[in-house]
């Protein structure tokens, strides 16, 4: 049984340690076709890219053509090799871990990673080449072409370009108005592109670069404008990350049996895979570093992990309050609502934008697309429907919208989930969680109320059930049919533990006498629902009706 490779990155360190690989190799051959030589290639976070830049890296060097069997022979491209293989000499740049202090270490980190990446390159392929550390990045790279070019006449470099937007998302993410002088006054990165660009006229035959974000491709479009976007190309829709078959094969090396996948996958699916990133693509995609997380607990424990979220990354996830703040306003709070609500957002997805200029409600969907906090549904009318991928990113949306809830209306609220998870689970009450409805709505203003409505108080009770870790949540909100409002169901349920089953109504303020009949009305359809055989199967399930009258509520327990 081979290892997994929960946290491997470099692809010969994966082959020669027997971890296993999901075979990724289709697509060397598929880039090589491309009539394109200049390729940028976006994706979320922790899906792959660094590894997927290492097996490109060991399949084109030259200097690996002896280890070639060893290292792809049971791979895809090692039965089917293409005519490039071991061609190249590789020039590779990592541009993660940058320290984005400020805009001259900023500056200054870009500039030692390219040093170091061309000492690498000096010292492997016996380049006579002298690097003065006193000059720009700009010009050391310069340099080394035109010597590359004297001494290896006849010889060809592909670069590889791994995270080349990381500090500038760190930038965005944490200091706007360092980003912004970095991608609008300092040029230098600008003109190392330039630069490199230049080199594809002598020496530079290919060049593969792996981002998140579209963000700085703006200023640089002058200085590059040569490379070809293959991020929303249906062809590579499924290039990184796994599909469910890829999964169901890892688990069954890990001798997961195919009951025991039944468990887990259903868990997996709902918290790691929805991702789709072409309009076209055919399948959904799991992210690939969160599926090996899990697995790598389960072989380890037999039993899935209680944390879901890796923790590795979680804090990669904490940033969509900064890139939400990047659009203030109504239209900020309008892309929260109807994600949350899972209404879906029809966009078009910009493939290059600065967020140093003015910063669209269309700039905030497609930034939230690329870093995977949105995803591709479907389409209308052409366009994309962009959706909440899975319940991971569900839970940190709705964090995100009681936050700035709370800060609108300036309250703490004691946020005590254990407390209502527990009077939920032990004695299907509903008391604690209308409480903290309730101090939301109490302190909500005039002009919150004039667009208060059924939908809105419903989205405020869903982001608090969100946080309760040991149910399950459905929503008629999230999945659009007919369906209780929310439905609470213990992940547990061999334990005994209770669930509740709610229907909401709203009433504005001076409509109370109107209270009677929607409590009826919320009856009936609790009733209606609980016909469904989907409800029927379910034991200990407690329902309410929930009648909110302006900054009131209304909580009548239906006895079934």
């Amino acid at each position: 049984m081979k290892k997994l490779p929960y946290g491997i990155s470099d692809y010969e360190s994966l082959v020669e340690n027997d971890y296993y690989y999901v075979d990724k190799t289709m697509y060397i051959e598929k880039l090589e076709n491309l009539a394109e030589r200049y390729i940028m290639f976006l994706r979320p976070r922790k899906f792959g890219k660094t590894l997927f830049t290492s097996t490109l890296e060991n399949y084109y060097d030259k200097q690996k053509e002896e280890k070639f069997q060893k290292l792809y022979g049971e791979t895809y491209i090692g039965k089917n090799p293409t005519k490039l293989r071991n061609s190249y000499h590789i020039l590779k740049f990592n541009f993660s871990g940058i320290d984005t202090t400020n805009e001259e270490t900023t500056i200054r980190g870009f500039k030692k990673k390219v040093i170091a990446s061309i000492n690498l390159f000096v010292e492997k392929y016996n380049l006579d080449f002298y690097i003065n550390t006193n000059d720009e990045a700009e010009n050391i790279l310069d340099n080394l072409i035109k010597a590359f070019e004297i001494q290896k006449a006849e010889e060809k470099i592909y670069v590889l370009i791994d995270e080349y937007d990381h500090f500038a998302n760190e930038l965005l993410g944490f200091n706007t108005n360092q980003f912004k002088n970095l991608v609008s006054k300092n040029r230098k990165v600008r003109k190392w592109y330039e630069i490199l660009k230049e080199g594809t006229e002598s020496v530079v035959d290919r060049i593969f670069i792996t981002g998140v974000a579209p963000i700085i491709l703006d200023s640089l479009t002058s200085g590059f404008n040569i490379s070809s976007d293959k991020t929303q190309d249906r062809e590579f829709n499924e290039m990184m990350g796994f599909t469910e078959s890829e999964l169901r094969q890892i688990m069954k090396e890990q001798k997961i049996t195919e009951e025991k996948q039944e468990e887990v996958l259903p868990v997996m699916r709902e918290n790691y895979d929805g991702y789709r990133f072409s309009l076209k693509g055919k399948e959904k995609i799991y992210n690939s570093n969160m599926c090996l997380y899990f697995l790598n607990y389960y072989v380890k424990y037999n039993e899935i992990p209680e944390q879901i979220i890796d923790v590795n990354i979680a804090s990669d996830y904490s940033k969509l309050g900064k890139m939400l703040d990047l659009c203030k306003g109504e239209e900020r709070e309008r892309v929260i609502e109807k994600t949350v609500s899972g209404e879906g957002i029809v966009s078009e997805i910009r493939q290059k934008f600065n967020p140093a200029m003015e910063f669209t409600e269309t700039d905030l969907v497609s930034m939230l697309y690329y870093l995977g906090y949105l995803t591709i549904e479907g389409d209308e009318v052409g366009y994309p429907k962009l959706s909440i991928p899975n319940n991971v990113m569900k839970e940190i949306y709705s964090d995100y919208f009681l936050k700035i809830l709370r800060e609108e209306i300036n309250i703490d609220i004691n946020d005590n989930y254990t407390e209502i998870a527990r009077e939920i689970a032990l004695e299907g009450k509903i008391d604690k969680i209308i409480e903290m409805l309730e101090k939301y709505l109490n302190n909500l203003s005039n002009r919150d109320y004039i667009k208060m409505d059924e939908k809105y108080i419903k989205l405020i009770f869903y982001c608090i059930a969100m946080n309760l870790k040991i149910f399950r949540l459905k929503s008629e909100m999230e999945i659009q049919r007919k369906y209780p409002d929310i439905l609470l169901i213990p992940r547990e349920r061999d334990k005994g533990y209770k669930g509740v089953m709610i229907e909401f109504k709203y009433l504005k303020k001076g409509e109370e006498n109107k209270l009677e009949e929607k409590q009826k009305e919320a009856k009936e359809q609790i009733k209606e629902y609980g016909e469904f055989n989907e409800i029927k199967e379910l034991k200990n399930i407690y329902k309410y009706t929930v009648v909110a009258v302006n900054d009131e509520i209304y909580v009548e327990k239906i006895n079934s």
